[in-house]
């Protein structure tokens, strides 16, 4: 490829609503270019790089057994009412009415489908195990698309079903998608982390995701250095950080703290560490008629320590509360307590609630909390004496940095990633619901046991650049740069030499496979270099009137920036020895 046949257009400065490093660099590098808000035209520079890693996840895909097919952008309604996620499913998901007044979704995902697929194809036992997968567009209605290709509301995604006769298959299937998933990410030269995950809305109960690691990451990792557990802060357990509960030593009292609402303000005023305080948070479960209509609500008294948050994942598993749980309004507060939130606690209700506590607050003595009465506190608080015991004790807070490992072998540390892939073993969730089965080798039907496997192919380029840049642009790992090698001639229009030895160079790298483009635009050498630069080209060639009447040509990798002098007989050779290195 010549640069001057193809569309090389760049940016000194990103669009002012660029908001995050890969979103402006690729915008100043003419790899995308916005259309409307999370909705972008790839360009042909960015296009490059995304068939790169389409190419590599095919490569991989297919040798674990996987076989591609192509399902629609458009879905019906009819699929999705059978497993019940058109009502499930919130605004994030765009439907619409065909002309004959039809429902019709556009895919944010495509389980019904390929479930759809199982049931129609799939009849025998003996045609197990099989795995489809494709890579398609999806759109999703984010309520605030951000951060460019990061989340954006059109997007490509690679997603992977397996259909397996049992447990124990689908277990081997699983495993062979996580270790394909490994080999995708290491070759595409990503420093990432698998981590046990929550299922979320889509099912299942076993679920790793692969983060690529980056500062500027939406997700925590949590991890422990002294041993392979890795898991996102939404499951990492938190254990108890006292072993059993004290003793309790002093009397309970109600304490004064004016204007006081929050345990940090508390804490101070008492002169005592925020880790004597426990926080108060109301949640409320609804019990709903055929109607919708509500017909019962509990409230729901969750205590967590004062340095510590909630988990909001993990409340959503506490037994009888569930994930549809709100927060309570300051109307059923008041009701329920008898003043706003700020001086709430356990001690005194007016009306019943269920108490939920954290392991680590079950295990607290001569704590401190709310009165229900504003501008006052309790301290020296202790179960059993002052208040019952809690009707639940459970994980329910995310860890901290510190925190002792679930495995025992060391305390976590806590990173930022970017969520790039997904495992999930689905079971037979969707196949019950859709009727999808099989005839086993006892002649009875059963049941598909499913898994799903998600890349998201577009935010992979997002990730890597947010992972491997610097102040001068891009720095792609070579396996997705939008082309491996960059010849610079310098003075093309000039100098007949030049023109010769860097075309002579083009050829014998593209003849030995290389992707090569060589810059033949005639720019001064400093536009040239910064162009580069900025698109991440791993490696440059440059090439002179001057060098070459030294016996020299220039060679320099992005990453690193050092320069080698070397001659141009030689150059070719080395190239390709640093590419296949």
């Amino acid at each position: 490829m010549r640069a001057s046949q193809f569309h090389l257009f760049t940016l000194k400065e990103a669009p002012s609503d660029a908001e995050v490093v890969s979103q402006k660099l690729m915008l100043r590098a003419g790899m995308i270019r916005k259309v409307a808000a999370g909705i972008y035209n790839y360009m042909p520079m960015g296009l490059r790089s995304i068939r790169k890693v389409e190419a590599i996840i095919r490569d991989e895909l297919d040798r674990a057994g996987a076989m591609e097919v192509v399902m629609p952008i458009v879905q019906p309604a009819e699929l999705w009412q059978e497993t019940g996620r058109w009502d499930k499913m919130g605004p994030e998901m765009l439907r619409f009415k065909d002309r004959h007044d039809r429902d019709f979704a556009m895919q944010p995902t495509s389980e019904e489908v390929v479930t759809d697929i199982a049931r129609q194809e799939l009849k025998s036992y003996r045609q197990l195990p099989k795995n489809f997968y494709q890579i398609q567009t999806k759109f999703r209605d984010e309520r605030r698309p951000r951060f460019g290709v990061m989340r954006g509301r059109e997007f490509v995604m690679k997603d992977a079903y397996s259909f397996d006769r049992d447990a124990e298959a689908a277990g081997r299937s699983y495993d062979n998608m996580y270790a394909t998933y490994c080999r995708i990410f290491d070759r595409i030269g990503l420093e990432y982390r698998a981590v046990a995950a929550d299922t979320g809305a889509i099912g299942g109960d076993r679920s790793h995701e692969f983060q690529v690691i980056a500062d500027t990451g939406e997700d925590a990792i949590v991890y422990c250095p002294d041993s392979d557990y890795a898991a996102n802060i939404e499951l990492a357990e938190a254990l108890a950080l006292q072993a059993v509960r004290g003793e309790a030593r002093v009397a309970l009292e109600k304490t004064p703290t004016p204007g006081k609402a929050t345990c940090a303000d508390v804490a101070d005023l008492l002169q005592v560490g925020l880790d004597t305080t426990v926080k108060s948070l109301v949640l409320a479960s609804d019990e709903t008629d055929d109607k919708g209509e509500v017909v019962k609500t509990t409230l729901w008294l969750l205590l967590v320590r004062g340095d510590h948050s909630l988990n909001e994942v993990k409340a959503g598993k506490i037994e009888g509360l569930g994930s549809d749980f709100r927060f309570a309004t300051e109307t059923e507060i008041i009701e329920h307590f008898g003043c706003k939130p700020g001086y709430l606690g356990p001690i005194g209700l007016r009306k019943p609630v269920r108490v939920v506590a954290d392991r680590s607050v079950a295990n607290m003595a001569d704590f401190i909390c709310g009165a229900n009465e504003e501008d006052f506190h309790y301290t020296g608080v202790n179960w059993g004496r002052d208040l019952p015991e809690p009707d639940f004790v459970a994980d329910i807070r995310n860890v901290v940095e510190g925190d002792p490992s679930p495995d025992g072998k060391g305390v976590l540390a806590i990173q930022r990633g970017i969520e790039v892939g997904h495992v999930f073993y689905l079971g037979n969730k969707y196949s019950k619901a859709m009727n999808a089965s099989f005839l086993d080798i006892d002649g009875k039907p059963k049941h598909f046991e499913m898994g799903c496997y998600g890349i998201g192919v577009t935010r992979i380029i997002g990730a890597a650049i947010e992972q491997n840049h610097d102040e001068r642009g891009i720095i792609w790992p070579a396996a997705i740069a939008p082309f491996e090698v960059v010849i610079c001639g310098v003075g093309w229009g000039k100098s007949e030499l030049v023109r010769d030895e860097a075309t002579r160079l083009y050829e014998t790298l593209k003849s030995a496979g290389i992707d090569v483009i060589l810059d033949d635009r005639d720019e001064r050498p400093g536009v040239m270099f910064a162009d580069w630069e900025l698109i991440g080209v791993p490696h440059r060639v440059t090439i002179g009137d001057r060098g070459l009447k030294e016996g020299m040509v220039e060679y320099q990798t992005r990453r690193d920036g050092e320069q080698h002098k070397l001659a141009p007989a030689d150059i070719a050779a080395h190239v390709i020895a640093q590419l296949r290195a």
